[in-house]
Parts: C-alpha cells; sequence; structure tokens
C-alpha cells in the first residue's frame, strides 16, 4: 500500500522500526525522568519511585506522565512515520475530517464496549493462577492504585480537569497515534490481513499495561478501538473514543475521593458478567460503523 508520498521503506520494516524506536523512547524516559525529578523537587532521584506514591508530589507525577507518553508513544510514531512517508501526520491517519455522525456513532460504540470490557475484566478475575502469581498480580495492582491516586491528586475541580487532559487526553492521543496509527496501520500495510493486525496490536496494547487483571478489559477496548481505525483511517476518532474511556474512569474517581474513599474502592475495570449481555448491541454497532466506511480505504495516506 504505497503511494507518491513513500518512501520506499517495507511497511514490515516500519513496523520493527517503530518497535525499536519506542524501546528506545523508553530507555530515554528512563535515562532523563531521574534528572526531571530531581529538577522539580530538589531531591535525590533515589526518592522519586517513593515520591510519586505521595499526594504531595501529584504535580510531578503529571509531569513525568505526560513526557513519559511523548517520549515513549508519540514521537516514535511520528519518526518511523517520516522516516516511511514524506506526509507522517497523514500516514497515521491525523488529516482525516471527522462529522458529527461519525462522532456520536464512535460514543456510542465505546460506551457499549466498555460494559462487554467490564465483563471480560470479571471473568479475569475468576481465573485460577497459582498463589506467588496472585500475590505478585495484587501487589502490581496495589502500587498502581498508589501511584495513580497520588498523581491524580483530585482534591478539588481544577486537579479533575487537569487530570483529564494529563491522564485523559495526552494518554490517549499518544497511544492511539503508537498503536494504531503506528503499529496496526503497518503491519495491515504489510500483511494486508486487518485480523492479523488489529487482533497482534490489541495484545501488544493490553500487554504494555503490566496488568494481569486489566488484560481483557484492555484487549477488548483494543479490539474496538483498532477496528475504529482500520474501517475509518481517521485517528482523531480514537482518540476521542480512547479518551471517552479514560475520562470516564476519572470520573468515577473524582466522586468516590470526593466521598473520601480510597481508590482501591473504586469498582474500575472489574464489574460484573452482566455486562456480556451489551455484546449483541456492541457487534451491532461495529457492524453499522463498517457500512459507514465500507466504500472507503482504510487510512491509504
Amino acid at each position: 500500500m504505497y503511494d507518491n508520498n513513500s518512501k520506499g521503506i517495507s511497511y514490515t520494516a516500519g513496523f520493527f522500526i517503530l518497535i525499536a524506536f519506542t524501546i528506545t523512547g523508553f530507555f530515554l524516559f528512563s535515562a532523563i525522568s531521574p534528572l526531571l525529578w530531581t529538577g522539580v523537587t530538589g531531591r535525590p532521584w533515589q526518592e522519586m519511585e517513593k515520591g510519586l506514591t505521595d499526594p504531595a508530589f501529584s504535580n510531578v507525577g503529571k509531569l513525568l506522565q505526560s513526557v513519559s507518553a511523548i517520549v515513549g508513544f508519540f514521537i516514535p510514531a511520528l519518526a518511523a512515520a517520516a522516516l516511511l512517508n514524506r506526509k507522517p501526520f497523514q500516514l497515521l491517519g491525523f488529516s482525516s475530517r471527522i462529522t458529527p455522525r461519525q462522532i456520536g456513532l464512535v460514543c456510542l460504540i465505546i460506551i457499549t464496549a466498555m460494559f462487554v470490557a467490564g465483563a471480560l475484566s470479571y471473568f479475569n478475575y475468576q481465573i485460577p493462577v497459582p498463589a506467588n502469581w496472585k500475590a505478585r498480580f495484587d501487589k502490581l495492582e496495589t502500587e498502581y492504585d498508589q501511584q495513580a491516586q497520588a498523581i491524580l491528586g483530585l482534591k478539588n475541580t481544577g486537579d479533575f480537569l487537569l487530570a483529564l487532559v494529563v491522564m485523559g487526553f495526552l494518554p490517549a492521543l499518544c497511544e492511539e497515534t503508537l498503536f494504531r496509527g503506528g503499529m496496526q496501520n503497518f503491519l495491515y500495510r504489510s500483511t494486508g490481513n486487518s485480523w492479523v493486525a488489529i487482533i497482534t496490536v490489541s495484545i501488544i496494547f493490553s500487554a504494555v499495561h503490566f496488568s494481569f487483571y486489566g488484560f481483557l478489559f484492555r484487549f477488548m477496548l483494543g479490539f474496538v478501538l483498532g477496528w475504529i481505525y482500520h474501517y475509518s483511517g481517521k485517528l482523531w476518532l480514537n482518540i476521542l473514543a480512547h479518551f471517552i474511556n479514560n475520562a470516564a474512569a476519572i470520573t468515577v474517581y473524582y466522586i468516590y475521593i470526593q466521598q473520601g474513599k480510597a481508590l482501591n474502592e473504586v469498582p474500575g475495570e472489574t464489574t460484573s458478567y452482566w455486562g456480556l449481555f451489551a455484546f449483541p448491541a456492541l457487534v451491532i454497532l461495529l457492524l453499522v460503523f463498517k457500512r459507514l466506511f465500507f466504500n472507503s480505504k482504510p487510512n491509504v495516506a
């Protein structure tokens, strides 16, 4: 799937180049994050890990979260796209316009998908694992909750709005640019197989969040986001859908914290199997979305 703006590098090579750029981005962030911590707080870098679970350093946590998303996700995708194509933003899917009808349909899809994903998360928690594995998984979830609560802050409306930008919109923008605009896009152009591209990238998307209990939840959302991107080629629709999911979680956290509850008391991704009853509606909505873009080529720059 080449065009006049392609630079002649295969998309198979582009896919692996993107993975290499992403790994490099995270190594770079690992190198600069202690410097940022020390520069902003005046404290030694050895205190960073513990400090990020302290609400007193909420703004520093938000800064590091932002830098991580940009350096680890957005820049690698843009750099790889620029290496492959003279119009990298167009290749990734940023240049396509979106309509109110498309926005409305995507909102319905992602809200429905959240119910289905929540049911899968419920079953994820029922998977039997060895006791030592469970202890490790529980520890990771507890550490995540502590750090997330410290970074989010959410003491007032200002904290809530800032969290929507830093923890809601920015991750949606950067992650969708990498996983859908970059990885899925390049893999589909390389293999010509949409199922391979969507499922493979959904697995990667879920795995990099390092959450056993949230794996099926994120895989399901990744699949839906992959479907949206494949049939529309419009990355802004993906960013919107991803943001809605993030914003819903942040809003629930805010409500609970305002009630004086801890983050680990929030239901979060673990709902119940009742969400499976939304599955037929999700299938119908996805097919309607596919039909809406049936005559469009997926993200051909």
